[in-house]
Parts: structure tokens; C-alpha cells; sequence
């Protein structure tokens, strides 16, 4: 009898073990997930930067929940910039830097500026067919930094231009 219980308790100290390691993350675990503030955000604002890196515009191509209704997300995010309300020369020396979009649909001749930091286009009530929208990342003086221009194609199915409310 008491080889058994010895047997369970030796038994039972093993699986106590294996689980608390299971639930211990590794130290591969713990290099891949960022461990500061200042690694998941970047630098503070507070300090100028030296030697900034330049500016990155990533564009994905649309959602495609919604693009048969006409309704366009088009996620994007921005590298080394600021993307805030901030506008004109005066802005051009702030480090670390700052800027917005500009967003052209179509071939139209008008654009608007986003400085929203909001991460997604959105669009609504976009016509049937073939259409492509221009991204660019530019300065505070509107001026596009260079290669960060993205355009992105996409076919809005028959349903399109229906009325939407988010």
C-alpha cells in the first residue's frame, strides 16, 4: 500500500511539473514578443531623432467583405512618420517627423488629406467595375516622400453603389 501511494505521489509531482513548464514560456518565447513600450511604439515624441530611417508606406489590397456592395477598406500603416494634423513648412524640421495621406480616387482631379492615423480607407457607394486608388504618404508642406506612393486596383462587383450605413 505504501509503494502505491509513493508510486501516485511520484506520479502526480511528474504531471505538476509537465504542466507548469507547458504554461512557462520558453526564451525563444519571450525574444519574439516585444518586452517595452518603446519596442511596440517606437521612440518617444519628447526626443528628437537622429539619423531617422525614412519614411514606409505599407497599403493592403482591399477588404473584400463589403467591395460588392461598393463599400472600400483598404487598410494601410506607416513606418518612421508621424501621421498627425500637423501642416506647412514650419513642420518640415520636426523630429521625429510628421505627415498624412493623400488619397486619389479614379482619375478624378480632386484628393483628400488624411491625417487621421485611423489605419483604414474607407469608401462607400463606389460604382460597378474597375476602379484605383492612389496612397502617398506625404510631409507637412504636402510634398510625397519619395517611392511612398502605393496604388491600389479593384473591381467593385454588380451590387455596388448601393446606399450604406456603417
Amino acid at each position: 500500500m505504501k509503494r502505491i501511494a509513493l508510486l501516485l505521489l511520484t506520479l502526480f509531482m511528474v504531471a505538476a511539473i509537465v504542466v507548469v513548464r507547458a504554461q512557462t514560456p520558453s526564451a525563444s518565447d519571450v525574444k519574439s514578443s516585444p518586452q517595452s513600450a518603446k519596442e511596440m511604439r517606437g521612440a518617444s515624441p519628447y526626443l528628437e531623432l537622429k539619423n531617422e530611417p525614412p519614411p514606409k508606406l505599407i497599403v493592403d489590397s482591399p477588404l473584400p467583405d463589403l467591395l460588392d456592395q461598393g463599400v472600400v477598406w483598404i487598410q494601410w500603416r506607416a513606418e518612421n512618420v508621424n501621421i498627425v494634423p500637423v501642416f506647412g513648412k514650419g513642420a518640415l524640421n520636426v523630429s521625429p517627423r510628421v505627415g498624412h495621406l493623400h488619397i486619389h480616387v479614379d482619375d478624378l482631379p480632386w484628393l483628400w488629406a488624411d491625417a487621421s492615423n485611423i489605419n483604414t480607407i474607407d469608401l462607400a457607394g463606389m460604382p460597378p467595375g474597375p476602379h484605383k486608388i492612389l496612397i502617398e504618404l506625404v510631409n507637412a508642406n504636402h510634398e510625397v516622400f519619395p517611392g511612398q506612393a502605393k496604388t491600389v486596383t479593384f473591381t467593385v462587383g454588380k451590387g455596388g453603389s448601393r446606399s450604406h450605413s456603417h
